[in-house]
């Protein structure tokens, strides 16, 4: 009841992502939300977190054996997670692979190939594994990157999670840093993690996930810069496994349609950067996944007159191609973990 009263009192954005009755069923919820009437200019083609959330329901509603909605906890402010779960309820689990989306939350690319790849596993469900997709990691920034475009808050810059913690730095391995550079007091605030590993609500209800589901293999959707990037990203020494990450890599960017992303170690564009704390680090260490960030879009940016523009940072104008490319990717890797089924039987 409380749930319901605070959901009544919210502002109209806020009700469409407002966690609700506690316990009621992912399409319960997905049909109290309300998509804004009329999209802001910077946004047009873009899905609102509503019109996402409510073209999973309708994949859960019309094939609820195929693909299942599993509440796995709240944010900050008590939003929902939702992971989705997608399988052939034919045959037996062998293989699990995990794709989260929108650790940042003006990062909405991720989010709209979350979709797109939830769309076209149900229509052909991997065969001897199961794959979870998480659409919004972040829903507590997400709602307020969606605050400030209908607000015509064009210089909003959005990150973190309410908390004010960037959760692609909350996870659990190569925290510190070990280049010289970052103890000087300027760089220092460069090369920092969160406070302390999966410190906030969003990380952990991700890890126990993980727990529960062991991941093969694990992929997480960023922008910008088009590249397909594997561990480590918070030391420069390869991992163990780093040329058949690499082959994975650029296998999946072969699957491009359009243009092919670059296959890197994460900390390798640049030889001085460092993601301490980033998520592919820990479940490549922790899982033993095999774990892949993708950069996907290289930017939205077009002229001085778009370099405040936060949101076309990462977003571009048209979305169209970057989503295919991106959904392409993550199915090719799909592809592979299917086929490591199909060698063990």
């Amino acid at each position: 009841m409380l749930g319901l009263i605070l959901a009544l009192l919210s502002p109209p954005l806020a009700a469409t992502l407002d966690p609700g009755v506690q316990g009621a069923p992912f399409s319960i919820w997905a049909a109290r939300l309300e998509p804004p009437e009329v999209h802001p200019e910077r946004a047009q083609g873009w899905d609102f977190a509503a019109s996402l959330f409510q073209r999973v329901d309708a994949l859960v509603q019309d094939k609820p054996g195929v693909i299942q909605a599993e509440l796995i906890g709240r944010s900050v402010e008590r939003r929902p997670i939702w992971a989705f779960h997608v399988r052939d309820p034919g045959l037996p689990v062998e293989r699990q692979v995990l794709v989260i989306a929108q650790l940042h939350s003006l990062e909405w690319i991720g989010a709209e190939v979350a979709v797109e790849l939830l769309e076209r596993l149900v229509e052909a469900p991997p065969r001897g594994l199961r794959v979870s997709v998480i659409v919004i990691a972040n829903p507590d920034g997400r709602w307020r990157a969606e605050e400030d475009l209908l607000a015509g808050r064009v210089h909003s810059y959005r990150r973190a999670n309410a908390a004010g913690v960037d959760l692609n730095r909350d996870w659990s391995v190569n925290r510190e840093s070990d280049v010289i550079w970052s103890k000087l007091p300027y760089s220092r605030r460069y090369y920092t993690s969160s406070p302390e590993a999966l410190s906030q609500p969003e990380t952990q209800a991700i890890d126990a996930l993980a727990q529960r589901m062991p991941p093969d293999a694990f992929v997480s959707l960023h922008a910008f810069g088009g590249y397909v990037e594997i561990p480590w990203g918070g030391v420069y020494e390869p991992t163990p496994d780093h040329a058949r990450l690499m082959a994975m890599g650029r296998e999946m960017a072969e699957a491009m349609p359009n243009r092919p992303y670059r296959t890197i170690q994460l900390n390798h564009f640049v030889r001085w950067f460092r993601a301490l704390g980033c998520e592919i680090d820990h479940f490549y260490e922790v899982y033993g996944a095999d774990a892949f960030l993708i950069e996907l879009t290289r930017s939205g940016l077009r002229g001085p007159a778009t370099w405040k523009d936060y949101f076309r940072w990462y977003n571009p104008v048209d979305k169209t191609e970057h989503v295919q490319d991106g959904t392409a990717a993550v199915q090719a890797l799909v592809r592979m973990v299917e086929t490591e089924v199909t060698l063990a039987e």
